[in-house]
């Protein structure tokens, strides 16, 4: 009974699967240990039942509370004999008995389970002793001593609806996953310098709680970098304002403001740790900056910064294959992202930290979706192919991202794939759950893998959130963006232009997003050259009216000369499309105007700069109520109003807004983010919990060209868009609106009675399909007859030719000559594109406006049997793909159209 057992029985609880083996020998050492007691005490068994205290020499007793003094015949100070020590060793073991008795028991009821398996279920609840936290111990992760697997999803709060952390954390725990891995955006805690934001959806200490409640552990990447396809990889553009910069150095303007940042930061998350009795049991510094690697220094003062500020639990470092040796920080856990793999990657592994476990940081589905581009798309069978593998070969993963969510706002970065590549504002990404949180084929797949449903008890989770597929609705006013200038901020005044983040805005700390408008005055026209100097996209104005774009394809714009104007006003309207979230490019990304710009070889001088960050503020704070009627705006820049009803329960929805050219929404003041009909992405993602029962205000920042329609889904569209075409021919059949096309009265035969006209429109016009005469629509759709096929390339031209004048307020008189022909939603797709011209570059959007109209007009007859009369009406297609109709909302004097809504409805008829 040495010390070599004593040393099998702490090895022996350390480890659970040697678990059974150490079972059977301590229960064989403590029968012998009980044989020789029995000899020892003359067959009289030691705390017999009854017996509370044996005597075992002179001063010492053996009983329930341990070895207490007594005194006793050998006298007071006598060492403890031999038979003492026996009787003390064999207490030894048999309390290390009962200690390994309950985890025997459980490891026994998992027998039949992978290993790995079973070391994935070690949870916060289940540990008690928190001395020891996450250590690698020979191949393996212990966790209290205990082994442990990783198996972690990742789920960036920024990025989800406060309202919605809980239900995404379950699901991660009900997928079987024991850890959620988050990064901390320093941009957004930190927007102006010196000031941090801890609240609402950015309440990162509420996140790790509710972590903790749900009994998952915590990864914590702190940066002071994280990527994460954040805008400057979640670095504040602030630090850009030092023309000297060197981000992710040791250069002194960098470690200051790290400094102040990690003094803030780390004492929030520091009693959160695991030995303080918290769910955080790793913190991973920087990210990948192996592919970095601009100061050999740097990676040694983060770690330095961290540990010297009280944390505590392990450090991770996180590299691709081939930056992994550049990244590695000594006495540092090295872990991997998939990219570059291969054999010889674990071979530097091992050589940098020893044979030890295998830790996948970044295990990940595919690459984001960028504008313009196609969407990404990943393969199940190839990705559950390498999840088994990593877990047969006992890896620790993280899964990037198990709920990606979006890029509300600005917050999405670009990536520079050979071009640059702004990121789409959803963040889907291919993870396990969707955009707005359901569970996808893909989530089911790894919960079968990682939880087998007869042996592990299962969690419960919450099924699909309901969504809802709003009625669509117009916007029925606008204010320029000219007419709200006198209403910002003072402009800056510069000889030359300043870039965002040189402006003075922001107390100091310059403008890390949106738009920036640049003003000044020329005398003639000529060569507008930007000699690279536009980041990222610039629309050019003159006197108001459009030029064209220029970016990094487009660096020269002809400006027209005004032989009647002796000076024009020049705009150029630039946008921020999101800084690069890596690469050592990113200390050059200063936005707007970053140069001169040229003018027939002339730098150009004495702008006026406006800041228009468009953050919530900016919404609520700077538009002046000074709307006008949507029908005036012809292109240009301009906010555009609409008021969206909600019922008791708002629920999740999808915005499309197809038709409009790019730009940005705002719903009761938060930014949802950008659109663009680039594509690939069509809708744009609207929390239930943003909304409120009754009226929601909508405000869309259209940066040319709108049509007024803006239509609800219960489903995300993100994949690529269609075939002008097949747009269109989908185009009336999924809005809810009139299905009727007006032309211009010039158009109509002589016995033809037109509608009213529309006061300041440019002439009287009607609906195609209250006319009769020879400019009807053709086939069915003429009441009076079928057009020759001769005849149908000049109706298509004339229809084609007409869509540019705006509607009536009415759907129309009926003709004289005969009885109206109502189209129907299978009608207005095919029937419609039949007439119309597909090579007009503007047509989609054209008709997309004039359908929007009908909304804001309705329709001023009941020519739908079964409506009540006297109750105005509009055409409309229900959910189900019915025609229905729907009566018109009562407005008060000045109040704009909200849109027709479910709740309005006072009888709703289906005509199947």
């Amino acid at each position: 009974m040495g010390t070599g057992r004593a040393a099998a029985l702490g090895t022996g609880i350390g480890g659970i699967s040697t678990s059974a083996h150490f079972y059977d020998k301590l229960s064989q050492e403590l029968n012998e240990d009980m044989e020789q007691l029995h000899r020892a005490f003359g067959g009289c068994l030691p705390l017999q039942p009854g017996l509370t205290s044996v005597p075992l020499c002179g001063d010492l007793h053996l009983s329930g509370s341990g070895l207490r003094a007594c005194g006793g015949v050998t006298g007071v100070g006598a060492e403890p004999s031999s038979v003492c020590m026996q009787a003390f060793l064999f207490l030894v073991r048999l309390v290390g008995l009962l200690s390994l008795t309950s985890r025997f028991l459980v490891t026994s009821a998992l027998q039949g389970l992978p290993e790995s398996v079973v070391q994935a279920l070690l949870r916060p609840s289940s540990v008690s002793e928190r001395l020891v936290g996450l250590q690698v111990r020979g191949s393996n992760f212990t966790l209290g001593n205990t082994p442990f697997l990783i198996l972690s999803g990742t789920i960036h709060y920024f990025r989800v609806p406060r309202d919605y952390w809980k239900d995404s954390l379950l699901k991660l725990k009900a997928c079987g996953f024991n850890t959620v891995t988050t990064h901390v955006p320093w941009s957004l805690h930190e927007p102006r310098r010196g000031h941090f934001h801890y609240r609402g959806g950015l309440d990162l200490l509420a996140f790790i709680s509710l972590a903790s409640e749900v009994d998952l552990w915590v990864i914590l990447c702190v940066g002071p970098y994280v990527g994460s396809d954040l805008d400057l990889g979640g670095l504040p553009s602030w630090l850009l304002k030092d023309s000297h910069m060197k981000l992710r150095t040791t250069h002194k303007g960098f470690t200051a403001a790290v400094n102040r940042y990690f003094d803030d930061l780390i004492p929030r998350i520091r009693g959160f740790q695991f030995q303080e009795e918290g769910p955080i049991i790793a913190v991973q510094m920087e990210n990948e900056y192996g592919s970095y690697n601009l100061d050999k220094r740097y990676m040694l003062y983060v770690k330095n910064a961290l540990l010297s500020r009280g944390i505590k639990t392990m450090l991770m470092t996180a590299d691709t294959g081939q930056g992994l040796l550049k990244g590695h920080t000594p006495t540092v856990l090295a872990t991997l992202h998939m990219k570059s793999i291969r054999r010889e990657t674990y071979e530097q592994l091992s050589s940098v930290q020893g044979p030890g476990p295998v830790m996948m940081m970044v295990y990940t589905a595919r690459s984001p979706d960028g504008w313009g581009s196609s969407r990404n798309t990943l393969d199940l069978h190839m990705l559950m192919a390498s999840v088994r593998e990593m877990l047969q070969l006992r890896f620790s993963l993280n899964f990037y991202m198990f709920h990606g969510g979006t890029n509300f706002g600005f917050t999405g970065g670009a990536a520079f794939p050979g071009h640059r590549l702004p990121m789409v504002t959803s963040y889907d990404y291919g993870a396990l759950l969707t955009e707005d949180g359901d569970c996808t084929p893909e989530y089911l797949a790894f919960r079968e893998l990682f939880r087998p449903a007869a042996e592990i008890p299962s969690f419960q989770h919450r099924d699909g959130r309901p969504k809802d597929t709003y009625a669509p609705l117009a916007a029925g006013h606008f204010i320029s963006l000219w007419d709200t200038l006198i209403h910002q901020d003072e402009p800056v005044r510069s000889t030359g232009p300043l870039s965002m983040e040189q402006l003075s805005v922001n107390e100091g700390s310059g403008q890390s997003a949106g738009y920036i408008l640049y003003e000044t005055v020329i005398t003639r026209g000529g060569v507008l050259n930007s000699d690279g100097h536009v980041k990222d996209r610039g629309q050019v104005f003159l006197d108001d009216k459009y030029i064209g774009v220029l970016d990094d394809a487009h660096q020269k714009l002809t400006l027209p000369n005004d032989r009647y104007k002796e000076f024009l006003t020049l705009r150029i309207l630039v946008e921020n499309q999101g800084r690069l979230a890596s690469g050592t490019s990113m200390n050059q990304e200063r936005k707007g105007l970053t140069g001169n710009i040229y003018l027939n070889g002339s730098p150009l001088r004495k702008f006026k700069i406006y800041s228009l960050e468009m953050q919530n503020k900016f919404i609520r704070r700077k538009l002046p109520n000074i709307w006008k009627p949507s029908f005036l705006h012809t292109e240009g820049p301009a906010f555009f109003l609409a008021h969206l009803r909600v019922g008791s329960q708002p629920k999740d929805t999808f915005m499309s807004l197809q038709g409009w050219t790019k730009g940005v929404v705002f719903i009761n003041g938060q930014n949802l983010g950008r659109y663009w009909n680039l594509g690939p992405q069509e809708t744009l993602y609207v929390p239930g919990p943003w909304l409120k029962p009754g009226l929601n205000e909508i405000v869309v920042f259209e940066e040319l060209k709108s049509t007024l329609l803006i239509c609800f889904t219960n489903a995300s569209q993100l994949g690529k868009r269609l075939p002008p075409r097949k747009r269109l021919r989908q185009l009336a059949a999924s809005r809810g609106v009139c299905a009727r096309f007006p032309v211009p009265v010039t158009h109509y035969p002589p016995q033809h009675q037109p509608c009213r006209p529309l006061r300041g429109s440019h002439g009287r016009v009607c609906c195609v399909s209250c006319c009769r005469g020879p400019w009807a629509l053709p086939g069915r759709h003429r009441a009076g007859g079928v057009r020759s096929s001769q005849n149908a390339r000049a109706d298509r031209a004339r229809l084609a030719a007409s869509v540019g004048v705006g509607p009536g307020p009415q759907c129309g008189a009926a003709s004289s000559s005969g009885p109206e022909k109502l189209l129907t939603p299978e009608d207005s797709g095919e029937e419609v594109l039949g007439a119309l011209d597909p090579a007009s570059a503007d047509l989609e959007q054209e008709v997309v406006r004039l359908l929007a109209w009908r909304l804001l007009t309705g329709c001023q007859e009941n020519p739908t049997p079964g409506v009540t009369a006297g109750v105005d009406t509009a055409i409309g297609v229900s959910p189900t793909g019915g025609l229905v109709t729907v009566p018109s909302v009562p407005t008060a004097p000045g109040e704009p159209t909200p849109g027709w809504s479910p709740a309005d409805a006072k009888e709703i008829v289906e005509l199947g």
